[in-house]
């Protein structure tokens, strides 16, 4: 079984229209969904996406107001990477955070690819990559009108990790979940070993994981801005259930199949503390929306509905028009 590169990446935010406004009227991306954490029905969970809500392009965020800042550190996903379809994209994106004030490092490269950092109001750690054709392209811009659609975001890219022992984690990438390993790049971080970096499905950016040692840095401190976890793409229904029981055979405590409506899941943890999920690119967020309608209402999956006025009621109002 071979996984078919990221699904989305999930993170914190203690302010969701704040939040709303970075993603949408400043990166361009599309609310695909408003809907709510389905393990705490009072609290917001926001999918930001391409303009159809492909798999592999969502970021998405839970609303937990009272979040504190985060403290970086290892055992982490600790940056996110989207997709942009030429270096003078990267150029149009520096004037715009510059214009915007948002917080980013010069165009460097990565790996062979040029790539742009920032870092949003919450401290959320971002990165503009260049998608040079590798792998298989997805991913429809949302079209906005002071964003060129020729430099719209596609999708996610590369993730990154950081950890104290790294092959624990790589073991569990290659043994586990059938990634390869592809080569590495130098670190930023004087004394600090190359960043590793692992692929599966097709290639690409959209289907690699980074992998980052730090020996000099405490176990992170996650809050606002920090990411909760990472998905991978499971491409069937068929495999779905096969993955559940290979993760179990080889030894790893798995939360079941889990159905989230939108797709179905599986979560375990790594040996260095990352949350992982599995999940289907099926059936997707035009399940209860139709695609010209996504993410302006909240949207509850079925088993949710029948408690629609109390979860209404305990959600703070905001503003996503």
């Amino acid at each position: 079984m071979k996984l078919a590169g990221i699904h989305h990446v999930s993170a914190i935010t203690a302010d969701a229209e704040k939040n709303h406004d970075f993603f949408t009227l400043i990166l361009g991306m599309r609310l695909v969904k408003k809907t709510v954490n389905q393990d705490s029905t009072s609290s917001y969970h926001l999918f930001y996406a391409d303009a159809e809500g492909t798999p592999g392009t969502d970021m998405t965020y839970f609303d937990i107001p009272n979040a504190g800042r985060t403290y970086p550190g290892v055992s982490s996903i600790s940056n996110t990477g989207f997709r942009v379809m030429s270096i003078e994209a990267l150029d149009f994106w520096k004037q715009r955070f510059e214009k915007y004030q948002i917080q980013h490092d010069e165009v460097r490269e990565r790996f062979g690819r040029k790539t742009l950092s920032f870092i949003d109001h919450e401290g959320s750690r971002l990165m503009l990559v260049v998608d040079n054709g590798e792998g298989v392209a997805y991913g429809t811009p949302w079209v906005k009108e002071d964003i060129p659609e020729a430099f719209s975001i596609v999708g996610l890219g590369p993730v990154s990790l950081t950890v104290r022992e790294p092959e624990s984690t790589a073991r569990v990438l290659v043994e586990v979940l059938n990634f390869t390993e592809i080569g590495s790049y130098p670190s930023t971080v004087n004394g600090m070993p190359e960043i590793r970096v692992f692929s599966t499905g097709e290639g690409g950016p959209a289907s690699e994981i980074h992998l980052e040692t730090r020996t000099d840095l405490p176990v992170e401190r996650p809050g606002r801005g920090s990411v909760h976890h990472v998905a991978f793409r499971v491409k069937t229904m068929e495999e779905y259930e096969e993955w559940e029981n290979h993760l179990r055979k080889n030894g790893f405590m798995t939360s079941g199949l889990v159905d989230r409506y939108y797709f179905k899941s599986i979560y375990f943890r790594e040996p260095n503390g990352i949350l992982y999920e599995l999940a289907t690119d099926e059936p997707g967020f035009t399940s209860d929306e139709p695609i010209d309608k996504l993410g302006e209402t909240l949207a509850l999956p079925p088993f949710l509905e029948p408690r629609r006025a109390e979860i209404e009621a305990s959600l703070r109002p905001i503003n996503t028009n």
